[in-house]
């Protein structure tokens, strides 16, 4: 039996944590339908102050179920949602799902280019967008297989004191008012319609498809991850079985994490479905609306990603709040530098745990036990799923203990394949393993460390440059709130490193500084040949930093400079 085999990391699970979990033969429908017949008053959703139970979520979702009904749709139909988080996404996401249908988030800020293409590759006949995104989707409607767009405004579901105050996104006032072009329509007049229609009951196989997500494009055109039932639902009971105290019905969860990721999709959405928590809905990320909100409602549950907490720790009125009632709190999607979860940990005295996923795998593969994490790692596989360290070049290769390789990955979780692409399918299966393109570790415990994304390491002088050790340098000096480092085209080194930087408020860093301090901690061909001060970094609606974007304008200015150059 090879060591990946023995699964070593099992002797570390908290003493409460099954070894493997049995995942029901069963569809998030009928499973969040289950969670409406045990707790039909209990509340669902926390929206602006407005409160849904799960009861009335039910009746807006089978209400939107015969919608679609009624607008055609068959089994295995696609609908498309381009919403925020809000209580439209989620009876939406609810409802076409009862009514058989595969359901494909869309970012809200896409650009024209972006939503020709996933509408291309996904094929969706319907979509739902909030009244804002109307006119760019009716742009491209016709060279897409959308024969319906479905408009709603977010002031529909707040509460009705608020609805004629309350502005998103820069929505004028009466956005509901939105002329349609034929063919299509809003929402409340289409709920209202339908809504005596019998509520459809299709059944469909739990390894049918639930949901398209796509990937963030950070290399080449974003490619759409195929999550079936079972996908979502195994990552769901996965991750409770994980956390030994959470209690059903009593949870608070905290869901800035958008829905259009899956990593928000899980860990808020579905996760509270089946198991009846509590939502506090945000529509996009603002930390002082955050922190009102954890003082007023005491939420329990926290998961986000470290730009949120470094917005949190870097809040002149943090200490302000009550944030007292956090018991999990969570950190995936990028790396979390440690100085920020010490500093997070010291000012608020929750633990937080760090933990892998990726679309692909519906998110959640790896999580540090609550009694033995090792802070650095991302933790050990979660119960039923196996991972390895394979050779970068043989995927059939195991590495040493200790070793740098690629991790693989397989388990329930994990998704069939990109839709309409079989040769990127090809390239990310391997035997049953998904190999998910991320440099890592294990040590002789069996927790993992991420070292770097494979496409991300530099490689400058035949040196092999990990980024996120030399952020994570950056991110201990005391003047540094953010930092992001990425290779770039050299004609002698092949590649250096540059370093982006966002200083903390009121302090100032020179070049030299930076390099001094970087010469200081590590070897001399890890220190950056290049530092750029910025006001801030580019951001995902997720809240990575897209270092695509900062590369490719990197790359126009080298091309702008050599330009200048051969015509002088």
């Amino acid at each position: 039996m090879e060591w990946a085999e023995e699964r070593r990391w099992l002797q570390h699970y908290d003493p409460e944590v099954p070894h493997d979990v049995a995942i029901p033969e069963k569809t998030l429908p009928e499973l969040f339908n289950n969670t409406v017949a045990r707790f039909p008053g209990h509340p669902y959703l926390i929206f602006m102050g407005r409160s849904f139970s799960y009861r009335e979520v039910k009746a807006l979702a089978d209400n939107f179920a015969a919608v679609l009904v009624g607008l055609g749709v068959k089994k295995g139909s696609r609908v498309a949602l381009n919403l925020p988080n809000s209580p439209q996404f989620v009876f939406c996401l609810l409802g076409a799902l009862q009514a058989g249908c595969t359901v494909i988030p869309f970012n809200p800020i896409y650009t024209e280019r972006e939503i020709k293409h996933q509408l291309g590759n996904c094929e969706a006949e319907i979509m739902v967008t909030l009244s804002r995104f109307y006119p760019r989707i009716r742009q491209v409607k016709s060279e897409s297989r959308l024969r319906t767009i479905i408009s709603t405004n977010i002031k529909e579901y707040l509460p009705r004191w608020l609805q004629p105050l309350y502005t998103l996104f820069r929505e004028k006032s009466g956005g509901d008012r939105i002329k349609v072009e034929p063919g299509d329509y809003h929402l409340p007049a289409l709920m209202k319609k339908y809504g005596a229609d019998p509520v459809p009951a299709v059944r469909v196989d739990p390894d049918f498809p639930a949901c398209i997500m796509y990937t963030g494009g950070t290399t080449g055109l974003p490619k759409g991850a195929i999550l079936t039932h079972r996908n979502l639902v195994a990552n769901i009971v996965t991750f409770y079985s994980w956390i030994p105290d959470m209690k059903e019905a009593q949870e608070i969860g905290v869901a800035q994490l958008p829905f259009f990721h899956a990593y928000g999709l899980s860990t808020c959405l579905t996760l509270t479905a089946i198991y009846c928590g509590t939502l506090l809905l945000f529509p996009e990320f603002e930390v002082k609306t955050l922190l009102k909100t954890i003082h007023r409602y005491k939420p329990t549950l926290f998961p986000g990603v470290p730009t949120m907490y470094i917005a949190l720790v870097n809040h002149p009125d943090l200490k302000k709040y009550d944030l007292s009632s956090l018991r999990i709190c969570v950190s995936g999607a990028a790396a979390m530098p440690l100085e920020v979860l010490k500093t997070f940990e010291e000012l608020t005295g929750c633990r937080m745990l760090e933990g892998y996923g990726l679309t692909e795998a519906t998110t959640g593969t790896h999580f540090n036990p609550c009694g033995k994490r090792k802070i650095g790692s991302v933790g050990l596989p979660l119960p039923g799923t196996w991972a390895r360290i394979v050779d970068l070049d043989d995927p059939d290769r195991e590495m040493e203990v200790g070793a740098v390789g690629q991790m693989a990955v397989k388990g329930p979780q994990i998704t069939p394949g990109y839709l309409n692409n079989p040769e990127e399918t090809e390239k990310v299966m391997h035997r049953g393993w998904l190999l998910t393109g991320d440099l890592a570790r294990m040590d002789e415990d069996g927790y993992f460390y991420i070292v770097d994304r494979q496409k991300e390491m530099i490689i400058s002088g035949g040196y092999n440059i990990y980024p996120r050790e030399i952020e994570e340098v950056l991110y201990a000096h005391e003047k540094i709130k953010e930092a992001a480092v990425l290779g770039l085209p050299h004609p002698y080194r092949g590649e250096i490193a540059k370093a982006f930087l966002v200083l903390r408020e009121g302090e100032t860093m020179t070049e030299k500084e930076v390099l001094d301090y970087c010469k200081q901690e590590l070897a001399i061909y890890k220190v950056p040949h290049q530092i750029e001060f910025r006001p801030s970094l580019p951001l995902s609606l997720v809240g990575k930093v897209l270092k695509r974007l900062l590369r490719e304008e990197e790359l126009a200015r080298q091309e702008q400079e050599e330009d200048v150059l051969a015509r002088s």
